[in-house]
């Protein structure tokens, strides 16, 4: 097989460079119009009344945060199998992280595992961010109704889950379970924007407030002025040139140049997502009965997965060779794979923080997950190749 396969890829196309070479001939690089066409069609594809473009999935969880007013010493509670920004960005405003732990088989966030976490919390937890994990969505149904019993904020991190449908209608950060969604468009997810977050809400007022956070608070809104001598010239007009800041905010921008690929490569989404299914359906056919030590992740049932990642669940204790061991004799045969993720409350920073937890659920998936070849240009002679290797390697 000649050229490395990685375990994901971004698919860029001449419509995408063009989208882009449009706006290098445009009078704006940053700041123009391409921000509010991407936020309009963003919104339009998840059925949701506002989407906030940003920098980034983390930049987005934090927008989300900070609009969800967690303040100093409040408790969020986070699954433990996730990046790191999610519970990084609770820490940020410096609220506290409950980890709850995660169904073995799929990695997700169960309603009774967030539970759990809130029953040993010293306090009642003021939100919770469900993580929707390689494509597939959390029981957000189970979840809604436990944070709805203790007066709980929902932010989604949807980084995963962009073209996911829940099975009884609707979309992963389309606000019908959560108050704020939040999403990746890293090259390696649905689609691709460079670098690129978005925070989708219902709430009108709060999405002009993580506007203007991603911005520095820069306001131009005379209703918010507060009386300020220098917003005036001598006859009482408002000065053309003044702005005022109301809170701390941030350089959480994206650029035209980002957007205009991100817009181009949302018109693709389902192309894409369907690809990644039939790319599924083919390991699935290979794997589901390859060996007893070699498992995909269960199919938990409450969403048409976008599926971002595919991992295998390997038992390498009893197959008597160790992950990276694995993974290095994959990669001599220009197979890229990689481990999503190290639980992060086995983190030295938060085991400092908060001491040693047992989280088996989330001990249990990262001890066998190992995410495989998945993207929308892998062909099929490519990823009968991957296969091959993969149950040489595990035979």
């Amino acid at each position: 097989m000649d050229g490395f396969l990685p375990y994901g890829r971004h698919s860029i196309d001449s419509e995408d460079i063009e989208a882009v070479t449009s706006v290098l001939k445009s009078d704006f690089l940053t700041g123009g119009p391409v921000v509010s066409e991407l936020e309009k069609a963003f919104a339009a594809k998840i059925g949701v009344k506002e989407a906030i473009v940003c920098s980034n999935g983390t930049t987005a969880l934090h927008l989300a945060v900070i609009a969800a007013n967690i303040k100093p010493g409040d408790l969020v509670v986070v699954p433990s199998i996730t990046f790191l920004s999610t519970a990084n960005v609770v820490r940020m405003i410096g609220a506290d992280v409950v980890f709850a732990d995660v169904d073995p088989k799929t990695g997700l966030m169960t309603s009774e595992a967030m539970q759990d976490a809130i029953s040993v919390a010293s306090k009642r937890p003021k939100a919770v961010i469900p993580v929707h994990l390689n494509g597939q969505s959390c029981e957000m149904a189970e979840i809604s109704n436990v944070a709805c019993e203790h007066e709980m904020t929902i932010i989604t991190d949807c980084c995963h889950a962009l073209g996911a449908e829940y099975i009884d209608s609707g979309k992963p950060g389309d606000g019908r379970y959560e108050d704020f969604g939040c999403f990746s468009l890293h090259p390696v997810k649905s689609i691709a924007m460079g670098e690129g977050g978005i925070v989708t809400t219902n709430n009108t007022e709060l999405a002009e407030r993580m506007r203007r956070l991603r911005s520095h608070d820069l306001n131009r809104d005379q209703s918010l002025w507060q009386n300020n001598e220098m917003a005036l010239d001598t006859s009482g007009k408002p000065n053309p040139w003044f702005y005022e800041m109301h809170e701390l905010g941030f350089n959480y921008r994206a650029t035209d140049m980002q957007c205009a690929l991100g817009l181009s490569q949302l018109k693709k989404l389902d192309q894409f997502c369907g690809r990644r299914r039939e790319l599924v359906a083919r390991y699935d056919t290979a794997f589901m009965s390859f060996s007893d030590l070699v498992q995909p992740i269960e199919r938990n049932g409450f969403s048409t997965s976008a599926w971002h990642l595919y991992p295998l669940l390997i038992d390498f204790n009893q197959l008597g060779k160790s992950r990276a061991k694995v993974m290095d004799e994959l990669h001599v045969n220009n197979i890229g794979t990689q481990v999503h993720y190290i639980p992060v409350h086995k983190q030295p920073y938060y085991e400092k923080l908060y001491g040693e937890q047992e989280l088996p659920g989330a001990n249990a998936y990262y001890a066998k997950a190992l995410s495989i070849p998945l993207y929308p240009t892998l062909a099929n002679e490519e990823q009968d190749y991957v296969i091959e290797q993969i149950k040489t390697c595990l035979k």
